[in-house]
């Protein structure tokens, strides 16, 4: 039930009234569009990342069982050496896109040649292959990152708009109109009694 509002019944409320629940009904439309176009982007989003994601988690399988052979073809004291010495550094460039007002992030490292630091002797060469399908896929994971990020950021947007729209319809509208209906009775009450006293005092006046 929608809250009555304090205000005076008088017709200059009522006008103003009035211009706020067209304005108000206008906001819910426009309010409510962009809702289920936010739905029907994220949902379209929500089954890209889906299947980044499965892609994402098969690439480090395969790297998983490259290690694993790797390690199964050398002293583990020699692997961990070799992934010492096999470091770098790396960073990430941030760029956003605006997709229905949410400010999506996109996280992308720059195209540098892999370079294995360590002896090419003292390790297998399934230790060469891991690396470098690893580091191929830490592309695909930083692409991973800022998708699903996106996506929250999106899920926010979808919340704080659905939270604004039922605002609008529940309270609100139904506040002013109410208003509005209250304003009008009082009015109408009152020139029933204007009327009432006009012919009165006119009778009155007939009779005399």
């Amino acid at each position: 039930m929608a809250k009555a509002l304090n205000v005076n019944p008088n017709r200059m409320e009522l006008s103003r009234l009035k211009k706020r629940v067209i304005v108000a009904r206008r906001g819910h439309k426009l309010l409510k569009d962009k809702q289920d176009a936010l739905i029907k982007e994220f949902m379209l989003k929500a089954r890209a990342v889906k299947a980044l994601r499965e892609d994402v988690e098969r690439e480090l399988h395969l790297c998983y069982n490259s290690f694993r052979i790797a390690r199964a073809q050398t002293l583990p004291s020699m692997i961990e050496q070799s992934l010492m010495l096999a470091g770098g550094a790396t960073s990430v460039q941030v760029a956003y896109q605006n997709v229905m007002s949410v400010n999506v992030p996109r996280f992308q490292l720059p195209e540098r040649p892999i370079q294995l630091s360590y002896g090419l002797g003292s390790s297998p060469g399934s230790l060469d292959v891991a690396l470098e399908r690893f580091s191929r896929t830490i592309r695909r994971l930083v692409e991973l990152a800022a998708e699903e990020k996106g996506l929250k950021l999106m899920a926010l947007e979808i919340e704080r708009t659905r939270r604004r729209v039922n605002a609008l319809e529940h309270v609100m509208i139904p506040s002013f109109t109410e208003a509005i209906r209250s304003i009008s009775m009082k009015l109408e009450e009152n020139d029933r009694s204007t009327l009432s006293r006009l012919m009165v005092v006119k009778e009155i006046v007939r009779s005399h």
